[in-house]
């Protein structure tokens, strides 16, 4: 058959020769390259084995070579050696010659420097004796090796000996002269002499400026030591004009009998301040123990203790360019080196400095009743935002003037000491003037009164704080760590708290109308809803109307938004208060009330722009705070709603808004919707016990606090309980001293108890709440007055009961701490901040 590209088997046949001649061909060449290859690859393993024998040859040869060059090395040291062997033996010969040429004429030298020296000791030339027994000093430091040669010893006790001579014949000499009162006549000899003194050394020195001192000093110490009279504390003055004479008297006769560098007037001040505090140490101690019992005059204490200070400060001054200074009563005195004169002399009052703190102590006392009795606003003052009591600032000015006084005379124990004291009347100041005057009326303080005591509190919180750093930056730093007056600080924190709560009782007492109004509509027979209430319009104007007033007086925005969280908080307790007191309550009822909650949300989210230019937005944090608070209301109102029909209905919305277990309090709901009889209430609770321990409802909290603190009870007060309730407890523990201490728990710790754990949130009360924190149904005039804690404080008729007499100024504390800890995040609510007048100011 043909191929498809015309081409017969035949005809491919024809090409098989051609082809297989090309194949050979190619296969031959490929053999002469193969073999070509292989020959040009043995010549090449040949020319490499050839260089490698060479290279071997080649390294032995070098090998041979270095090894001749390190063997006439050798030989060259050798040689070199031997040819300088002599000469070191030459050098060391030299060096050997030099070093005794030089002791034979040190040793010469020195022997004829030491007979020239006795010599010259001998006549007295004192210039001539200091050069050469300076040299003979120096010469002799050369032979201290050589000590084990007899003559050299014998020698180096000679050159000892004639030192010792001429120390004793100098001090001789000194004492001789200042005996004969011939110091002028011979006052050359003497200043040579103080040469030689020099070239003997600070030993030498040291003796004859301790003579010197004791010398000049001895009159001084036998007529004040010697005499009660002339060294009492009455003539302290004498002692320091004796001591101006006498440097007078060196500087005049003796200054030029001593080398400048020896600063003996120096080392005389010196023994002058050792001896004469050793003296008042005596007599402090002495007055300490007289028989009569009375402690030394405190006038006349600080008096002499003034004068030392003011004698100190000359010797400084004189003084200024020395270093440092030493006792000098004795060479070997271990007192350590003292850097100038500060309390060289005043440190021996300062043991005795307490009698001027306790001083200071009862001057301080007489002046807390003082400011008790003053008027919170002079009568020719007209008020303002910024006012303070005056008695705040007369109280800091005195705490300035006295820790000047005492930085002066103490930065020891006794300034620590004084900053307890101050401590102690500023807790004085805040109980027995600030929070009196809170207390002071049956209703409280004015609205003016409130904010003048907040601003003081404000003020003394403040200014205490500066006092505390004032104090620390002049104590010793040793007892720095022990200055603290934050408690002081919390204290007056707790009366500005205090004081914003006695603003918010102003405000529930105009509410007190639309409370009663409240308590009057007949929410049980109610069968429609309409717009809000009546009372709920009367409620927020009235709430509204004395806001304004209070928050134009606020000029702290720290302050502003405290009052109206803690107006929220009350008001909103309030309500929950009142609802109880309206039972029983229908189902349409109920639903008035949530709709009259929301009204009343609104009107409190607008408390923050009330004294705002028109249009200003509300503070959003502030009208997140209102939803928060008032958010308490619904679960309680919506569960009132439900219909008791079915019952299952009730019992599930007890479940889902109250969210708790308890069989009480699903009672109390029974009995606040009218459900009072019992065989209504059994299978109603036998339902709810049936649905409450289902699985689903086993993670519900035993009990909601909110309704546990339901009181049903109905109970009747007044308003006019509050702040004036503690002022009766308030006088009955103030006295001129420090005071015994009452509890304000119807303030601290009742709005303590009573704060959220959201971050900006200011302690509110927990109105209604007894010792056993359960909510009454009391009418809305008992919310006005904050609650007893803890079964102590306020009770419910307004009474106040007698408590720990410590515990006020710790509640004071505590609520301090709490309200300055929240203060910090109100920036920027209310009107603009001004300053505040500081110690620095005062």
């Amino acid at each position: 058959m043909p191929q498809a590209n015309g081409t017969t088997p035949a005809d491919a046949l024809d090409f098989v020769p051609k082809v297989s001649a090309a194949l050979q061909r190619h296969q031959d060449e490929l053999d002469r390259d193969i073999n070509s290859l292989v020959r040009a690859q043995t010549t090449t393993d040949s020319d490499s084995v050839r260089r490698i024998q060479d290279a071997k040859a080649e390294l032995e040869e070098l090998f041979a070579k270095i090894e001749g060059v390190r063997e006439r090395a050798l030989e060259t040291e050798r040689a070199i050696t031997e040819m300088t062997a002599d000469i070191k033996r030459l050098d060391s010969t030299k060096k050997n010659l030099t070093l005794s040429m030089t002791a034979l004429k040190r040793l010469q030298m020195l022997t004829t420097a030491y007979e020239q020296l006795r010599g010259l000791s001998q006549s007295r030339q004192y210039r001539e004796c200091a050069h050469l027994l300076q040299a003979v000093i120096q010469l002799m430091a050369h032979f201290k090796s050589y000590r084990s040669i007899d003559q050299i010893a014998a020698l180096s006790k000679n050159v000892a000996d004639v030192q010792r001579e001429l120390l004793e014949q100098v001090c001789e000499d000194f004492e001789v002269t200042f005996a004969r009162g011939e110091v002028q006549q011979k006052r050359s000899m003497l200043a040579e002499a103080c040469l030689v003194m020099d070239a003997l050394g600070d030993q030498a020195r040291s003796r004859l400026v301790t003579w010197y001192c004791n010398t000049q000093l001895r009159e001084y110490r036998q007529v004040f030591r010697g005499n009660d009279e002339a060294g009492s504390l009455d003539n302290i003055a004498r002692r320091y004009s004796w001591f101006n004479r006498m440097l007078k008297t060196y500087d005049a006769e003796h200054a030029m009998l001593f080398p400048q560098s020896w600063r003996v007037n120096e080392m005389l001040a010196n023994a002058f301040c050792e001896t004469t505090r050793d003296d008042y140490k005596g007599i402090l101690q002495r007055s300490m123990r007289r028989t009569d019992g009375q402690p030394p005059d405190v006038n006349l204490l600080l008096s002499c203790l003034q004068e030392t200070l003011d004698f100190e400060h000359s010797l400084e001054k004189r003084f200024a360019a020395g270093e440092s200074r030493s006792s000098m009563d004795t060479v070997t005195s271990s007192e350590e080196k003292r850097h100038g004169f500060s309390q060289a002399i005043s440190e021996a009052f300062e043991p005795y400095l307490s009698i001027w703190v306790e001083s200071q102590d009862k001057q301080l006392a007489t002046l807390i009743p003082k400011y008790r009795q003053q008027p919170i606003k002079p009568l020719d003052e007209e008020f303002n935002s910024q006012l303070v009591i005056p008695s705040s600032t007369e109280l800091f000015h005195q705490y300035r003037v006295t820790l000047a006084q005492c930085a002066k005379l103490s930065t020891g124990s006794r300034l620590l000491e004084l900053s307890r004291t101050f401590g102690r009347y500023l807790d004085a100041y805040a109980q027995q003037v600030l929070f009196y005057h809170l207390a002071d009326k049956t209703s409280g303080p004015s609205v003016e009164g409130a904010v003048i005591i907040l601003n003081t509190a404000d003020y003394c919180f403040t200014t205490t704080s500066q006092l505390e750093e004032k104090i620390k930056s002049r104590i010793d730093e040793e007892l720095r760590e022990k200055v603290d007056m934050q408690s002081q600080a919390d204290a007056f924190m707790g009366v500005a708290a205090a004081a914003v709560r006695a603003l918010v009782h102003k405000t529930e007492i105009d509410c007190e109308p639309a409370w009663r109004e409240m308590r009057a509509v007949p929410w049980s027979r109610m069968e429609n809803v309409g717009d809000q209430s009546s009372y709920v319009s009367v409620l927020l104007q009235r709430v509204k109307d004395r806001s304004r007033e209070i928050l134009k007086c606020l000029h702290k925005p720290q302050y502003a938004r405290a009052y109206c969280d803690n107006l929220v908080d009350s008001l909103t307790n309030t309500y929950i208060v009142n609802i109880a007191a309206s039972k029983p309550i229908s189902e349409t009822g109920a639903e008035q009330m949530l709709l009259d909650s929301y009204v009343l949300k609104k009107g409190f989210a607008e408390l923050a722009t009330l004294n705002a230019e028109p249009g200003t937005p509300p503070n959003a944090a502030f009208v997140k705070r209102v939803t928060q608070t008032t958010a308490k209301l619904d679960p309680l109102l919506k569960t009132l709603q439900v219909r008791a029909s079915p019952p299952e209905g009730l019992v599930q919305a007890y479940l889902i808004h109250i969210r708790d277990r308890s069989e009480l309090n699903f009672r109390k709901i029974l009995d606040l919707k009218g459900i009072t009889r019992k065989p209504e209430q059994h299978p109603l609770i036998e339902l709810f016990n049936a649905h409450k321990a289902s699985p689903s409802n086993e993670s519900l909290p035993a009990s909601n606090p909110l309704i546990a603190g339901l009181q049903l009870t109905v109970q009747t007060a007044t308003a006019t309980g509050g702040l004036a309730a503690l002022k009766d407890n308030a006088i009955a523990s103030s006295t001129p001293s420090l005071p015994a201490r009452f509890d304000p728990a119807n303030f601290g710790t009742a709005l303590m108890n009573a704060a959220r754990d959201a971050g900006d949130r200011i302690a509110s009360p927990h109105l209604g709440v007894g010792g056993s924190g359960a909510m009454t149904t009391q009418t809305a005039s008992r919310t006005t007055s904050p609650p007893p804690a803890g079964g102590d404080g306020l009770g419910i008729n307004g009474d106040v009961e007698r408590v720990p007499v410590a515990s006020l100024n710790e509640n004071l504390k505590s609520f301090g701490k709490f309200f300055r800890r929240d203060v910090g995040s109100f920036g920027g609510f209310g009107k603009k901040d001004d300053s505040r007048r500081s110690l620095e100011r005062r």
